[in-house]
């Protein structure tokens, strides 16, 4: 009996049959391939799965993000109606947060309506249990450009860093693109183009590079910035993107895989792993640009909570909460905005239509 996973042989049989794929390719097919990718039949999320995100750490997180649309909202003249977007909304934990948090806000609540992108059909019949209690129309979509035009609030959270990059790498006879191929053991394994790569498509800041060195673009990301660049400008509206990655962009490998909440190879069992990398955030901000909108200062994740009040909020929770409970608190709130935690690693970025302020 074969110890690869049903997509790894999937993969192997067209490798052979078509020749190797890029890294964009494999990880698309990894991630998305609708009888074995990875986020189509489980939930990779929460202790029992492979990774924690921030609204799984603690509901603090959440309620500050939905503080922060709550606030944009306002500062767009508190239209009736507004679409409140997440890209990728996992477990539908951080939709949840943002509605128990802003409820308050009666007008808020009352305007929104909740638009749910995601692929997966096992997350989103999750997001809908999550959602249940909660008194209003939720509608699920598959692509943001289904969701109705019209002034929004889009949330992102750890959603950049699953769409697919390229990576290319650069050796004494020019620049090639990182492939998958198959040995012969039938393993795979990584290669890289028989051609070169046309010089155009190497980025400005890669033009220094030495022989061994990787550059990773992602044009899937750039048009997914750009297209909401674009609705923003055209609709009214900001978006909040949060996720792991750098402010500049720089020469690097960031393509990794984790499984059970250990980096594993990228190239083990192909389909149960999450694979990501890091988010090139200079990038990112020049797909918003191109689309019309305005992109504000980047931040660590530590400032953008602490700014929004996630120590007060935790003074607040812990006053009412047994001593057991108040060490867990401080331990979740350390782990969102620890220097050495997630606080750094993780970064803010506030896109808004251009009217619109910080």
């Amino acid at each position: 009996m074969s110890d690869k996973t049903l997509l790894e042989q999937q993969l192997i049989a067209t490798i052979k049959a078509d020749g190797p794929i890029t890294i964009e390719q494999y990880m698309a097919t990894c991630l998305g391939d609708p009888e074995h990718g990875y986020y189509m039949s489980k939930d990779p999320f929460g202790r029992g799965g492979d990774f924690i995100t921030s609204p799984e750490v603690s509901q603090m997180f959440g309620e500050a993000i939905g503080v922060w649309f709550a606030t944009a909202w306002m500062m767009m003249g508190s239209p009736k109606q507004v679409n409140l977007i997440e890209l990728g909304p996992g477990r539908g934990t951080l939709m949840a947060d943002m509605l128990r948090a802003t409820k308050v806000v009666q007008e808020f609540a009352d305007a929104i309506t909740v638009h749910m992108v995601d692929i997966s059909p096992a997350l989103r019949k999750q997001q809908g249990e999550t959602l249940k209690g909660f008194p209003l129309d939720i509608h699920w979509h598959q692509r943001l450009e289904q969701v109705p035009a019209g002034p929004c609030l889009i949330a992102a959270n750890e959603f950049f860093d699953a769409l697919p990059i390229k990576q290319y790498i650069r050796t004494e006879n020019g620049w090639f693109e990182r492939m998958v191929e198959v040995d012969e053991n039938d393993q795979l394994v990584l290669g890289i183009s028989l051609d070169p790569v046309p010089a155009a498509k190497i980025p400005q800041w890669a033009k220094d590079a030495e022989p061994g060195d990787i550059a990773e673009v992602s044009p899937q990301r750039f048009a997914m910035a750009e297209q909401i660049g674009t609705r923003l400008a055209k609709n009214h509206g900001a978006a909040l993107i949060v996720d792991y990655g750098h402010a500049l962009s720089f020469i690097g490998d960031t393509f990794q895989a984790v499984s059970k909440h250990k980096f594993v190879d990228v190239l083990y069992k192909p389909g149960q792993s999450d694979l990501t990398s890091h988010v090139d955030f200079q990038a990112l901000a020049e797909g918003f640009t191109a689309g019309g909108a305005t992109v504000h200062d980047l931040r660590t994740q530590r400032a953008f909570l602490i700014a929004m009040g996630l120590r007060e909020r935790l003074a607040m929770l812990r006053k009412n909460a047994g001593a057991r409970d108040r060490i867990m608190l401080s331990k979740q709130a350390d782990r969102l905005i620890g220097e050495k935690l997630m606080g750094n690693l993780f970064k803010v970025l506030a896109v808004t239509s251009k009217e619109l302020g910080t």
